[in-house]
């Protein structure tokens, strides 16, 4: 287990009405990342799972950095941005560019952080869950409500990732 069932910041549900609910498990799968990633040096957080793969749990960090900036500023708010971690040379570069650096890792912290309480400021001031952002990958509008179920949809299947590379650097299992 990654932390006592006393200190889990989590939630087990209970929300009542729609944006509370889907805010609410975002923000669990958000805190569980941060709990899969916990303790973890920087050398063990940039370590990869197996060949060939790139995937690492600061990968991890700084990719769901940059799908929240996509999502949030750029579909949502409408926001001209340059991507975080990419590049058109690198397209991969939030997993490539994943190295056993300090100043890497808390670089890819505060810039989740950062994502994650924009994020968060405009669910919570969005007059409905019925806003449209620009268009998602298709062009189409897209809803608020949309968004948010697929980040969780999002965080979920990566946080999986998560559960296999912790148990890879240390034997430590998901709860």
């Amino acid at each position: 287990m990654f932390v006592h069932p006393d200190e889990d910041t989590r939630t087990d549900g209970g929300f009542q009405g729609e944006r509370a609910v889907l805010a609410g498990y975002l923000r669990d799968q958000r805190l569980t990342l941060e709990l899969k990633c916990a303790g973890l040096d920087p050398e063990a957080l940039a370590r990869r799972s197996v060949e060939p793969s790139n995937l690492s749990l600061l990968g991890l960090v700084r990719h769901l950095a940059g799908v929240e900036q996509y999502w949030f500023r750029q579909v949502m708010a409408g926001q001209e941005i340059r991507r975080h971690y990419r590049s058109g040379e690198d397209r991969a570069g939030d997993f490539t560019g994943a190295v056993a650096d300090p100043t890497v890792v808390a670089d890819a912290w505060a810039t989740w952080r950062a994502e994650v309480a924009f994020a968060e400021q405009l669910v919570a001031e969005a007059p409905s869950l019925d806003v449209t952002g620009n268009g998602g990958h298709d062009d189409e509008p897209m809803e608020l409500r949309e968004v948010l179920v697929h980040m969780i949809e999002e965080y979920a299947r990566h946080n999986g990732h998560a559960d296999f590379l912790r148990e890879r650097i240390d034997g430590r299992v998901g709860q």
